[in-house]
């Protein structure tokens, strides 16, 4: 989470853009990536330069012979404002424009209609200035970074993809353990951060998938899919992935939801946290889904579209509210059914309802199924998250409880948990329960509380108690009158 005084410092930075004219707050925050972009590309372009010279390897740098110029260390320092601002403007801009001359990787296509907005020489100063004064070391940072400049948007509270947070995004990654040859999508991408969080987890867990050529071009070229309907958050998305070391993701302008998404059976990871609030008319959504749930939900659409284009054998984790667990209309009692009856539902996972403060406050779980085609469920397991690391109000400050490592083993160890309780915070419940209960979802409906008996004075001991209270209130009373002279 963004706090303290690097909160301060891009409050500040957004601060010019607004007094400088760009009162948007999605070109702000496109004109800021577009300079970030800039500065970690120089950053990025040092770390292999030294990478190289530690192992003695060749090293050719993108902004070799004329192009050193474009580098940010270059031309924050140049002397004059006017003569950086002709620079990034009309040399340095085209020159991340063009990155990927191809035309056909996903950066090409959304760069290509990128127009650099700021003004001024002397904002463009102050901008520069700011960002150079940012530290984001690490990949957690960005990541952050790019939540926190999100939240500004006007129209965040109707997008929750925007702001799924990172610390949640990786959880849902440990769950699902993405595979070296694995195919992951997320239909409602936003910036990119379920893709980034996957990436990652392959770097850290399966390096020696890089020194293996058909993996290595699997990941940079088959390995990635995303969808937006925002032209936008694809640009900033692709230079994300880009920065992040995948050359060319498959990020594509498309609604999921509609007939001109063909998907079926393409992937064998799905990662989403999909739009929640809204509905669709009939017509605008493609017929297979509504075959499987007849709503103008988005939230119970997209799980449609999820088990459409899972391969067999592919895996979700997916962020839902919590009224597709227990809702009572057809269309909520369809999509549990599917996903019960015909494939595989290996977890629910409920989280408090602070873990979108301060934008939403609503009550979200993250479901964990298998698509089979041909059922598979015998039992689920349930876990009751009461704490994410950070406050549940709109504060949102990083505290000592946090359940995310415990779910993690947990579910690591599914054979442990068929000894639990359900007194406890997580335990199975078998799928012929959850069929009795009208397939409900909700962990409240199997969770056995454990009360307490306390025992209480008689009431006889209470009134002696308030009586002898009130005789030392009157006798106080009397002493305080008699000082002052009263009657």
């Amino acid at each position: 989470m963004i706090t303290g005084e690097l909160r301060n410092k891009i409050d500040k930075i957004w601060e010019t853009f607004w007094t400088g004219g760009i009162t948007n707050p999605l070109d702000v925050i496109e004109q800021f990536t577009y300079l970030l972009f800039i500065k970690q590309l120089d950053d990025m372009d040092t770390v292999k330069e030294n990478e190289a010279n530690f192992l003695g390897v060749p090293f050719e740098s993108m902004f070799a012979g004329d192009y050193q110029k474009y580098k940010w260390s270059k031309f924050k320092n140049l002397g004059s404002a006017d003569e950086m601002y002709k620079l990034v403007a009309n040399e340095v801009f085209p020159f991340i424009k063009n990155l990927h001359q191809d035309g056909d990787s996903a950066y090409a296509r959304y760069m290509g209609d990128a127009i650099f907005k700021i003004p001024t020489a002397a904002m463009l100063t102050k901008i520069v200035d700011g960002i150079d004064k940012l530290e984001l070391g690490d990949a957690d940072s960005k990541g952050d970074l790019y939540e926190y400049l999100l939240s500004k948007v006007a129209t965040a509270g109707t997008n929750g993809q925007f702001r799924t947070p990172r610390h949640i995004i990786r959880m849902m990654v440990d769950l699902v353990k993405p595979k070296q040859d694995d195919i992951i999508i997320d239909p409602a991408m936003g910036s990119a951060g379920f893709l980034i969080e996957a990436q990652q987890y392959l770097r850290d867990n399966h390096a020696d998938m890089f020194l293996n050529a058909k993996l290595r071009d699997h990941f940079n070229n088959e390995m990635f899919y995303g969808n937006d309907m925002d032209r936008t958050m694809l640009r900033i998305g692709a230079m994300n992935m880009m920065l992040h070391g995948v050359h060319n993701p498959n990020i594509s302008y498309r609604d999921s939801l509609s007939e001109q998404n063909t998907d079926s059976e393409k992937y064998t990871l799905v990662l989403a946290n999909p739009p929640f609030k809204g509905s669709l008319d009939y017509e605008a959504v493609s017929a297979d889904l509504l075959k499987v749930t007849k709503t103008k939900k988005t939230e119970l659409l997209f799980l449609a579209l999820f088990l459409r284009i899972l391969k067999k054998g592919g895996r979700a984790a997916v962020i839902v509210p919590d009224g597709v667990l227990f809702g009572s209309s057809n269309a909520h009692k369809q999509i549990r059914t599917e996903i019960i009856n015909n494939n595989k539902l290996d977890a629910v996972i409920s989280m408090p309802s602070g873990v979108f403060k301060p934008y939403a406050g609503v009550s979200t779980a993250i479901l964990i199924f298998t698509k089979t085609g041909s059922g598979g469920t015998d039992k689920v397991w349930f876990y009751d998250m009461k704490a994410d690391g950070y406050s549940l109000d709109d504060k949102r400050q990083e505290i000592s409880d946090c359940d995310i490592p415990d779910i993690v083993n947990r579910f690591n160890n599914l054979e442990a948990e068929s000894r639990r309780a359900r007194t406890e915070q997580s335990f199975f419940v078998a799928v012929d329960e959850i069929v009795a209960n009208d397939y409900d979802l909700s962990i409240n409906k199997y969770k056995e509380v454990v009360y307490e008996q306390v025992e209480y004075e008689s009431t006889e001991v209470i009134v002696g108690k308030i009586e002898q209270i009130e005789e030392e209130i009157q006798k106080e009373f009397t002493e305080l009158k008699n000082l002052l002279g009263l009657k």
